[in-house]
């Protein structure tokens, strides 16, 4: 297209054009037990949210609202909380957020077998049903807040057919992820994966400019290109490794500074893009809300991000003696019973109760988590429905929470149900073993003591 000669279009008909896939079906494995029972995207953040909260409000607050979420692994937890907290698009307006779960389409073994395969298998659907102009392809696993209508017209007015959504960083740090090399029009010149040497921007040779996983589509390229990759028998069937390639070689993908439509920003006027994808990073993110200037602001009220609303009550804060205890730079969510026990820099969700003389600091503790007496919590995460026995020590004995628990290279113990479970097993197992040996003894000193009588 040239946008001399074509006319842009208004943006709310970019909009009514825009399809926005949202893929929400991976498991996030550094996140180890965390992730076993729900999907990555579906992860507790910031007292209140699910991970994937921020790109659909991203997507409500851009004015898209014709939402596809791509779910496979472990999808039950996320899809209640779609269905719970984002169907309320009206969608005799043509708006909506639909669930597009794997359906095995290609045959009776083919789950998504990549981010490219599983927008592919739902083609069909985009089609016949949905029929966009322009698609949107987002992560629905990342912590940010973007004006995504400001890419697509970024798209638009190029006359891309493929656009990629990219943070500036640091050269030295470029290496860990996917670069773009482009000129001064921000076409793309190149795409290198995880360099060695990363090619620095055009007028800032310090920075480097890295793939956010976010793409706009021209949606008839997008077809084209996904049938062809999903035939090519080299394929690993993703949009980094092979579709982004393959747009670099056609000489149509042009890149989109995440600079020119971010929404959060720190005091400092510092963009903020986190991927929490290991347990160091998730515990930081929700740790860094608590600050007196966050880096990420989620008070914003002019970009707010949205959730499942709670039915909850207001937490209950009891101390017999007043001004004894403390609680301090903290998040805590409603509907808990927080009795004579200290919390400092620490996110506690809802329907959390902490009982008396337990002391909480720098920790995440997850939805309806009971914590029992004079317990100590520090650098941890506390997974969903756990319940800490009375005078249980975490984050004090570095060794002992190895043996425990998951520790991460950053010494921040996750937590979850079944691993106390496994311990409780194990405790019960001593205890029973102890039982049995103190009754062998006793019986033998019996026998010893019946002999001496005779």
């Amino acid at each position: 297209m040239n946008p001399k000669e074509n006319p842009l279009p208004s943006t709310e008909e970019m909009a009514n054009e825009t399809l926005v896939l949202i893929l929400a079906g991976g498991r996030g494995s550094r996140l180890y037990e965390l992730t076993d029972q729900r999907a990555k995207p579906a992860v507790y953040f910031g007292g209140g949210h699910r991970i994937i909260d921020f790109a659909l409000s991203n997507c409500i607050n851009s004015g898209l609202l014709k939402i596809g979420v791509i779910t496979q692994y472990e999808a039950h937890s996320l899809l209640r909380h779609l269905q719970h907290g984002w169907s309320f698009l009206p969608r005799e307006r043509g708006q909506f957020v639909d669930m597009l779960p794997a359906r095995q389409q290609l045959n009776d073994q083919t789950w998504y077998r990549g981010t490219a395969d599983a927008v592919w298998q739902n083609v069909h659907i985009m089609k016949e049903h949905y029929r966009p102009k322009y698609v949107l392809i987002l992560a629905g696993d990342h912590i940010y807040k973007m004006d995504y209508m400001q890419m697509i017209r970024d798209h638009v007015t190029s006359g891309a057919k493929v656009t990629v959504g990219c943070i500036e960083v640091p050269r030295e740090q470029a290496t860990a992820f996917g670069v773009m090399a482009v000129n001064e029009k921000l076409k793309v010149k190149a795409f290198v994966e995880k360099p060695e040497d990363p090619p620095a921007m055009p007028d800032r040779p310090g920075s480097s400019l890295a793939s956010m996983g976010i793409y706009v589509f021209d949606a008839d390229y997008l077809y084209e290109v996904l049938e062809r990759e999903a035939t090519s028998p080299d394929t690993s069937h993703d949009f980094g490794n092979d579709v982004i390639p393959a747009a670099v070689r056609e000489g149509v993908l042009y890149a989109h500074p995440f600079e020119k439509s971010s929404k959060g920003r720190n005091t400092q006027g510092t963009i903020y893009w986190r991927d929490v994808g290991t347990i160091d990073s998730y515990w930081s993110a929700n740790i860094d809300l608590v600050s007196e200037y966050p880096q990420l602001d989620m008070f914003d009220e002019s970009w707010p991000i949205r959730t499942v609303p709670k039915q909850t009550a207001p937490t209950k804060f009891f101390y017999k003696h007043n001004h004894t205890r403390t609680i301090d730079n903290s998040l805590i969510g409603g509907s808990g019973v927080i009795t004579d026990a200290e919390i400092s820099n620490s996110v506690i969700f809802d329907r959390v109760q902490v009982a008396e003389g337990s002391h909480i600091e720098y920790a995440v503790v997850l939805p309806q988590v009971r914590i029992g007496k004079n317990c100590v919590l520090r650098r941890c995460i506390i997974d969903r429905n756990c319940a800490i026995p009375d005078g249980m020590q975490i984050g004090v004995d570095a060794e002992l929470d190895k043996q425990r628990f998951r520790v991460s290279k950053g010494g921040v113990v996750l937590v979850t149900k079944t691993m106390l479970a496994a311990l409780a097993a194990k405790q019960k197992q001593a205890e029973e073993a102890a039982k049995q040996k103190q009754a062998e003894e006793a019986a033998e000193q019996k026998q010893a003591e019946e002999a001496a009588e005779q």
